[in-house]
């Protein structure tokens, strides 16, 4: 994250007229009845492509849908992601049925400069997320040059995000320009207080960004379901909230770094809890030592959404990665919301996460009103961690 955008090769530099360009994007987006319905990673990824096109290039878009788990799975197939991006891209997309093989090549092959191939959902093939080499090479075959414009597949070493890269070149599209770019914001002095806000289902997918994040932040607001693994650290009882037993000794390690680093972490006060996952079923607020037992956390309460509101009234950086509870029902969402109430009505630089929480903001409204909204949250973290990113180095040089 610290290394410069200057140093990727971006596809503006790209010479690539009269050529065929693999361009790897992130489509998996949510699908009912056939039909996308929320087409926002697909609007995201139109820059690149119109700027390639303008070039006058053959396009193939390879992206994945779901977890199939290397198998076809006739839900996940991308019919229904041609049908949308025909549409917003004004111009019509050949879906191929596979992502591999002859009649694959050969299709390509007969296509003109300004036509724009789809391929079936890579993950159809275990050798996609295995990274297997001879199944990049396959998929490297089908053009002359590579980009990767998909941010939210970056911190995933796959065939299709690191292993072309060793037979094409390859060049960063504007969509990964543009989320360095913010993302650059929070890590190059940012203007403090710099808060972040952390919630989701599983505390395992966010312990190693909380560990990046006390080396930058001041604050630390703990929601969702990440907050009942560190409430059990710290001996409270849960009830039957989701706790990952096997992070205590790890989230008792955070809170220890967080106290030599004196950065401020705040766990729910209260909490909102039910006995089932249900939009019917009866809620009540507790605190949060007096959960009882058989009852599940599902949201924060009242006074913990005062509490983190103030903090985040205080900022001048905020960064979310995370709801605040099962907001997808009415009766858990009111931490979420008022969160997101609280970023969109202050004053600070504000970054949200992809994934739920962008999904969450958009839905509640507000996403006008947040000064960055990334598409891709497992990425963002990695960044925000400090990780390496294998298939955004493969873009350096």
């Amino acid at each position: 994250m610290n290394r410069c955008l200057g140093q990727l090769r971006l596809v503006q530099d790209a010479v690539v007229a009269g050529k065929t360009v693999l361009v790897r994007v992130d489509y998996n987006v949510p699908l009912e009845n056939g039909a996308v319905t929320d087409d926002g990673r697909i609007r995201a990824s139109l820059p690149t492509l119109e700027e390639l096109l303008r070039k006058g290039v053959k396009i193939v878009l390879l992206t994945h849908l779901g977890r199939p788990k290397g198998e076809r799975v006739p839900g996940l197939c991308l019919d229904p992601v041609a049908a949308c991006l025909q549409i917003l891209l004004d111009r019509e997309i050949h879906k191929l049925d596979d992502c591999v093989g002859d009649k694959i090549k050969q299709a390509i092959d007969q296509g003109s400069s300004g036509e724009v191939f789809m391929l079936e959902n890579l993950r159809f093939h275990p050798e996609e997320e295995a990274n297997n080499a001879q199944f990049a090479h396959s998929l490297a075959s089908l053009g002359d040059v590579y980009v990767n414009d998909a941010f939210a597949t970056l911190h995933r070493a796959h065939a299709s995000t690191l292993g072309v890269t060793h037979y094409l070149p390859s060049y960063a599209g504007m969509l990964v320009q543009k989320e360095i770019n913010a993302l650059n914001h929070l890590a190059k002095n940012p203007a403090r207080p710099y808060v972040a806000i952390i919630g989701g289902k599983k505390a395992k997918s966010k312990l190693g960004a909380l560990r990046g994040l006390l080396e930058r932040v001041d604050v630390i607001l703990i929601g969702g379901g990440v907050a009942f693994t560190f409430m059990r650290a710290k001996g409270y009882q849960v009830g039957d909230s989701v706790v990952d037993e096997s992070l205590l000794e790890k989230v008792k390690e955070v809170i220890r770094l967080a106290h030599e680093k004196r950065v401020l972490v705040l766990l729910p006060q209260d909490v909102v809890v039910s006995e089932q996952v249900d939009a019917s079923a009866k809620t009540v607020v507790c605190a949060t030592d007096e959960i009882p037992a058989g009852w599940i956390g599902l949201d924060i309460g009242p006074e913990t959404i005062r509490s983190f509101g103030e903090q985040i009234a205080l900022a001048r950086t905020v960064v979310w990665a995370g709801p605040m509870g099962a907001f997808e029902l009415e009766q858990f969402s009111a931490g979420t919301r008022e969160v997101g109430e609280a970023l969109a009505s202050g004053n600070a630089f504000t970054v949200v996460g992809g994934g739920e929480t962008g999904a969450a903001v958009t839905q509640m409204g507000i996403a006008d009103r947040i000064s960055y909204i990334s598409t891709g949250g497992g990425a963002c973290l990695a960044l925000l961690e400090g990780k390496a990113l294998p298939a955004l180095d493969a873009l350096r040089g």
